[in-house]
């Protein structure tokens, strides 16, 4: 089992989008987390609408803050994803000292305005993106983890197009 934790700002959207998917992709190889660097508190609904709408479980997930993560007695992780998206001039938070972390830029869907389908669409494109990024993450195999070009192959999925 491989620990991957997904970390984005609010913690209510994209990084939650990635903690389920990978979840589900994964097929039980991985154990996932998310967190971020100033939890919102709580997950966005529209996040939860959007992994229903997609067959996803919607329950159990959470916002919280990254430093449940970075102490004593906590999992060790063996990849950090960040999903913040630097074009927004959101800041991500740094991982100190774990050889694989990676940025996978993700616009925040939680920032579209409007009625209930312009906020879906926004989401769902968020989570098509991941889904790809992710499916692209397994195509490699699990020696991409001991792999000496590892991170880079990781990192070079965040610049992928992928629409």
């Amino acid at each position: 089992m491989r620990n991957v934790l997904f970390v984005c700002t609010a913690n209510s959207a994209r990084s939650v989008l990635g903690e389920a998917l990978l979840r589900h992709l994964g097929r039980g190889k991985f154990t996932t987390f998310s967190a971020g660097s100033t939890p919102r508190g709580t997950v966005n609904p529209d996040a939860l609408a959007c992994l229903a709408r997609h067959g996803l479980p919607a329950e159990g997930y959470r916002s919280k803050s990254w430093e449940e993560f970075s102490g004593p007695g906590t999992p060790e992780m063996d990849l950090i994803v960040t999903v913040c998206d630097n074009a927004a001039g959101e800041a991500c938070p740094v991982w100190p000292g774990h050889p694989l972390v990676v940025h996978w830029g993700i616009p925040d869907p939680a920032s579209v305005d409007g009625d209930e389908a312009t906020r879906a669409k926004a989401f769902d494109l968020a989570y098509e993106r991941l889904e790809f990024r992710i499916n692209a993450m397994l195509s490699l195999g699990d020696g991409v983890f001991s792999a000496k070009d590892g991170n880079s192959r990781l990192a070079a999925i965040g610049a992928a197009v992928d629409d």
